[in-house]
């Protein structure tokens, strides 16, 4: 009886076994963790480049005394606006009327002189050459003459445009020297902003506007504020900078409020489309060292790391421009929780459902 016993018991041995077996399948199938999955995906995506510029004035020059002497008056003041013609500065004109003066005064004794040796030539009493000579004389005198009201002229200096004033780097009653620096005067009416691209920047720019057509941008003022008025690019310099890889962009604003100056900082934002990019979110990527990866969910839940190549980054999603397909499924919850080969219950979810929720997240 005992040993009938035992070969029972051996016989069902194989059979326990078997079935611990099939019950612990079915429980590591049922114990699979459940993510969220989603699917790359092309669209088209509009991608803002931001590049820091400087601020210009359309005209900005400096106003500097064109004579010597005392300053006399001082007609404007500091920041005011002026029209063009308007005087601003007068250098004491005194010595330079003397000067007009005394030419004048020449030119009327070298008239005379010339008149008289024409009747003289006339009558052939004098030769063709002291014609000749008087006439040389009177034309000489008569460019002192030019000289002096030139020099009378200058002494006053007036506004050549319509613009802003600076400071004002003279006084009333200063000796001036020629050349001395009085003011600046800037001309506001239209702004030229000027920043600077990557030849990776600036090739892709050519290319996808090949035509010349006016290309709108947009500028972020200092206090991180838009301005409400948007520009367009007028030029390109001729050169790179050898020293840094980057070519200079000028940009146009109007500027009737006169709310730029010049000397301001800013921000250029150049918005471009980028047709059929193959996109995903920020979070179904992870670094390791400089390289990027996402867990690829395969057939039957298995994830598998496979290093991207990002293009380039937008608020919570990757352009992607190597290392994944249209359609494959990415793993974009528990990324941390798995490794490379492990098997999961996909929870998976439509694309542009998971683009618009994160639309709505504050960019980082």
């Amino acid at each position: 009886m005992k040993r009938f016993a035992q070969r029972w018991l051996v016989a069902l041995l194989p059979l326990a076994a078997a079935a611990s077996g099939c019950h612990h399948q079915n429980h590591h199938a049922e114990a699979r963790p459940r993510f969220g999955v989603t699917t790359a995906i092309k669209k088209d995506i509009e991608i803002t480049h931001s590049y820091v510029c400087q601020i210009r004035a359309h005209q900005h020059i400096e106003v500097r005394a064109l004579e010597r002497g005392y300053l006399r008056d001082i007609f404007i003041d500091e920041g005011q606006s002026v029209r063009r013609g308007q005087s601003l500065f007068q250098i004491t004109p005194t010595l330079y009327q003397a000067e007009l003066a005394r030419t004048s005064a020449e030119v009327q004794h070298a008239q005379v002189e010339y008149q008289n040796t024409r009747m003289l030539r006339e009558g052939n009493v004098v030769s063709p050459n002291e014609l000749a000579l008087a006439q040389a004389t009177l034309n000489q005198v008569t460019a002192q003459r030019q000289v002096a009201q030139a020099h009378l002229r200058f002494s006053r200096i007036d506004a050549p445009f319509d613009g802003i004033l600076g400071r004002l780097m003279a006084r009333r009653g200063s000796l001036l020297a020629e050349g001395d620096l009085l003011t600046v005067l800037a001309d506001n009416s239209q702004m030229w902003v000027y920043f600077n691209v990557s030849e990776r920047e600036y090739l892709a720019y050519r290319r996808a506007h090949a035509t010349n057509d006016p290309v709108t941008v947009h500028l972020r003022m200092a206090n991180d504020e838009v301005y409400p008025h948007p520009g367009t690019i007028q030029t390109i310099e001729a050169d790179f900078n050898p020293e840094t890889g980057t070519i200079a962009f000028r940009a146009g604003f109007p500027n009737r409020e006169g709310l730029l100056r010049h000397g301001e900082t800013g921000e250029i934002l150049m918005t471009s489309v980028l047709p059929g990019s193959l996109v995903i979110p920020q979070e179904a990527t992870y670094t390791v060292l400089d390289k990027t990866f996402v867990f690829v969910v395969e057939a039957g839940g298995v994830v598998r790391a496979r290093e991207v190549t990002v293009g380039e980054s937008l608020p919570h999603l990757y352009v992607v421009s190597g290392g994944l397909r249209e359609g494959e499924h990415v793993l974009i919850e528990g990324l941390r929780r798995v490794r490379d080969g492990d098997a999961i219950t996909p929870n998976l979810r439509d694309a542009q459902e998971v683009f618009d929720e994160l639309s709505r997240l504050p960019a980082e």
